[in-house]
């Protein structure tokens, strides 16, 4: 705590803030909230983002390795937080749905699926209908909260500047009333003033760092995500859907 108090004095924060007014401190105290959100946000996204990318490159590896795509389904195999797996078993409750009439698997989900006839294409719309809800479903709550980051990151040194304005009015409404301006009499109140800028810097400048990070990465899952779907319903096409038979309302 001494080399904590030493450090600010040094660079003239601990003196800046013991000379603030009410409304600085103010100020001071909604970017110290914004900061712990921030922060918070950014910590939870960070985790997040990695788990996604972890576990969704391990189900995408074993999807691939296998020539049935409902392999993993059956199995009963989770990768909890991968946004490819929640676009997955999206499509494959949907296919099931309309293959057997249920979403249940047990053991005799694969003698039921090998005797199931094949789905027409009007059907195959709906699965990936089912698919593409869960994209977009995924992609909210991937970019959900994201929202405090963008207001950290413009809003804070807003704030900080209107600090900083109250500040100098305050110091300057002070020189006039003693009738007396001296760079002494000034200095602790222009100060004082200045640190509201600087803490809303100190609170957006990592916000944005960590804003354009995270955007970026869950840009790059979304279109995972897309591609993903897309192959899938390739798959699902070849292996589960009678060209063969269209039906009147196919034609149409």
């Amino acid at each position: 705590m001494p080399l904590f108090t030493s450090f600010f004095a040094a660079g003239g924060l601990y003196f800046a803030f013991e000379h603030s007014t009410a409304p600085g401190k103010t100020v001071l105290l909604c970017l110290f909230i914004a900061s712990i959100f921030s922060w918070s946000v950014m910590i939870t996204k960070l985790r997040m983002v990695s788990c996604a990318k972890k576990q969704s490159a391990n189900f995408v590896d074993l999807f691939r390795s296998h020539r049935q795509p409902l392999h993993l389904y059956e199995s009963k195999l989770r990768f909890d937080g991968s946004p490819l797996y929640s676009v997955y078993r999206a499509g494959c409750r949907e296919l099931t749905y309309h293959m057997l009439g249920s979403q249940e698997v047990d053991e005799t989900f694969r003698a039921r699926l090998e005797d199931a006839p094949r789905i027409s294409p009007s059907q195959m719309r709906v699965v990936t209908a089912a698919m593409e809800r869960s994209v977009g479903e995924t992609s909210l709550k991937l970019e959900d909260q994201m929202i405090l980051l963008a207001t950290a990151v413009s809003g804070a040194p807003f704030l900080g500047l209107l600090g900083t304005v109250w500040g100098v009015m305050e110091t300057f409404g002070g020189v006039a009333e003693a009738g007396s301006a001296s760079l002494a009499a000034m200095a602790p109140g222009v100060s004082a003033a200045l640190i509201t800028t600087v803490t809303g810097l100190l609170v957006a400048i990592p916000a944005m760092f960590g804003y354009n990070f995270l955007v970026t990465s869950i840009r790059a899952l979304i279109v995972q995500m897309d591609n993903f779907a897309a192959e899938l319903a390739s798959e699902f096409e070849h292996q589960y859907v009678d060209h063969g038979e269209l039906h009147p309302h196919d034609l149409a």
